[in-house]
């Protein structure tokens, strides 16, 4: 590949290549392609594959065996229009920088109309073609692929929040973020992206409302927010109502389209009295776990008493001195008490005595 300077387009996908990216690439400067989909790479992404190919609109390293943080060396790709790093096993943050991918904040630079017909743009990319997961399904795009504008890191390890910059991504369409481990809540900015066309962000750990501003995302054809920690009310939209139930599923959410209705406080009912019985469970558990424990400790006890002679002799003997001992306390108790009665008479008999003469 060294030689490879004018190189525009590379595409290795399906192939069971191994090990890390190779060094060599970093010549390859005029890439506007990367398709390395399903193979076995492994390592970190290197540096300098951000600061060497500038002009990259697409890179897809999905399903290979990548690792590491996001490094932000990506940030500085401003004609990225395609970033696929699905079914790796990326972890940390989402980079901060990520507004830095200026297609997908401004658009194409030569306008999402004709691009595929200007004169700037090299025909072989024209003609190529990627697979797209959106929506939930794979899609092949050829002659409208200069118009896609796609996202996709899931299915690693990310965590952390989503970054307030994300939002500024306005040109994005296809956005996917699903199992993954993010938390925090959905930025409210998310409503500015209007030509947003589908956005999962499902199987994570997002806590908090639903932003009011996704009901307005006209554009907006698929939505899935299932198994998160999401609650309250389903914002009043004619977006979010039409989308089936199962793009909200496994949350503590109410209204519709979910069949749970919300209390006067906004909030599912069914949630409270779940926690209720929840702690009920758990209270009836404790007593049970409690009767078991006193049980087997009396009856092991009673076992080692009953089997083991020298237990037994032993526990008579401490019973014996028990009782001997409380014996004798009782006994000095009620010398005690008889010796203050008696002088007690003494006492009365001698003043009487006294006063009588």
């Amino acid at each position: 590949m060294e030689v490879l300077n004018n190189l525009i387009s590379l595409d290795f996908r399906r192939n069971r290549l191994t090990g890390p990216l190779p060094s060599s690439l970093v010549n390859c400067t005029k890439l506007l392609k990367t398709n390395l989909t399903e193979n076995e790479f492994v390592g970190q992404l290197p540096p300098w594959l951000g600061m060497k190919f500038s002009d990259l609109i697409i890179l897809s390293l999905s399903s290979n065996r990548f690792y590491g943080e996001l490094p932000p060396e990506i940030c500085p790709l401003k004609d990225l229009q395609i970033l696929d790093l699905a079914n790796n096993s990326f972890f940390g943050t989402i980079p901060r920088c990520i507004s830095n991918l200026t297609t997908m904040v401004a658009g194409n630079r030569l306008g999402e109309a004709d691009i595929m017909y200007n004169s700037l743009v090299p025909l072989e990319i024209v003609r190529e073609s990627a697979m797209v997961t959106t929506k939930g399904n794979i899609y092949r795009y050829d002659k409208t692929l200069a118009l896609v504008i796609s996202m996709d890191m899931s299915n690693n390890n990310l965590s952390g929040d989503i970054p307030i910059s994300f939002t500024s991504l306005v040109r994005l369409k296809f956005c996917n973020f699903s199992k993954n481990h993010l938390t925090g809540t959905i930025p409210n900015g998310i409503g500015d992206m209007k030509v947003l066309e589908s956005l999962d962000l499902s199987e994570n750990q997002f806590s908090g409302q639903i932003p009011q501003s996704i009901s307005s995302l006209s554009t907006l054809s698929f939505l899935n927010l299932s198994y998160n920690n999401l609650s309250v009310k389903i914002p009043v939209g004619t977006q979010l109502q039409s989308f089936n139930s199962s793009s909200f599923l496994g949350n503590e959410l109410c209204g519709l389209p979910l069949l749970a209705n919300c209390n006067s406080s906004g909030q599912n009912p069914g949630v409270d009295i779940e926690k209720d019985e929840s702690d009920k469970d758990e209270l009836d558990w404790f007593y049970i776990a409690m009767s078991i424990e006193f049980g087997l400790s009396f009856w092991g006890i009673c076992s080692c008493l009953l089997f083991k002679r020298s237990w037994r002799h032993a526990y008579y003997r401490f019973l014996d001195s028990c009782l001997e001992s409380l014996s004798v306390k009782v006994q000095i108790r009620g010398w005690i008490r008889l010796r203050r009665l008696l002088f007690s008479k003494v006492l009365f008999y001698a003043y009487f005595s006294f006063n009588k003469q």
